[in-house]
């Protein structure tokens, strides 16, 4: 098996933002007069954040089974608001340790590199122009979540990074993320290797009971398994 793709999630994988998509979600939703916990915004992670805002909704409101789309769409313009002023401004965004080293060395070797994320494409430019992504050579292909027509667990993204980069067989592509609903898509994808890295948002407990292939500590521990022989 030659891997030919590895597809990274952004946030909590490959950017450092210390947690920060979740307390803008809970703060935009707070102003909206809903409280939530870290807890609860945890378990939609890495979803589309309107399908996440949707979610947490309904479940605050026993009895309600859809959310106003109207305040749906004010809640994530509230959170699009803050998330991009976060990723603009604060100095503490960065990559996760080693990103760029890691895919730099698999580019050399071959394989190409995609991000794929719940952020909308607002979000992903500020993030990958704030951490010089954007320029040529960095990545082979990026997808947001509004960019197809089906955000996570579903493998949509992950088939549009693929076309993206020119990559069509699935069992020549890797899933890397920190949440469940990135080795969800990855599994549902059909990806050879589907990855998950501990020190995101979710613990080694919180991954290790949704289907993957790995889980490792940090992106140091990925190259051998993508390049066997390294």
């Amino acid at each position: 098996m030659k891997i030919e793709l590895v597809v990274f999630d952004m946030a909590g994988t490959t950017v450092r933002d210390d947690d920060a998509v979740n307390q803008c979600l809970r703060d935009a939703l707070q102003a909206g007069g809903v409280e939530v916990t870290r807890g609860e915004v945890n378990e939609v992670m890495g979803i589309p954040k309107p399908t996440a805002i949707a979610a947490l909704l309904t479940r605050k409101r026993p009895g309600e089974n859809v959310a106003p789309a109207d305040e749906v769409d004010r809640l994530h313009t509230d959170f699009l608001r803050r998330m991009i002023a976060f990723y603009r401004t604060e100095a503490g965004v960065t990559e996760m340790p080693g990103a760029s080293a890691v895919f730099a060395q698999l580019k050399a070797a071959g394989v190409k590199v995609a991000l794929d994320t719940g952020f909308s494409r607002a979000i992903a430019d500020v993030v990958l122009e704030r951490l010089d992504w954007s320029r040529p050579g960095v990545l082979d292909a990026t997808v947001a979540s509004d960019e197809v027509p089906r955000g996570r667990p579903h493998p949509d993204l992950i088939f549009e990074a693929m076309k993206r980069a020119g990559v069509t067989e699935r069992g020549h592509v890797a899933k890397v993320g920190d949440t469940p609903a990135d080795l969800q898509e990855g599994t549902a994808a059909g990806c050879a290797l589907v990855i998950g890295v501990t020190n995101g948002t979710h613990s080694l407990t919180q991954l290790q009971v949704h289907p993957h292939t790995h889980l490792v500590g940090s992106l140091a521990e990925l190259l051998p398994l993508i390049l066997p022989g390294l």
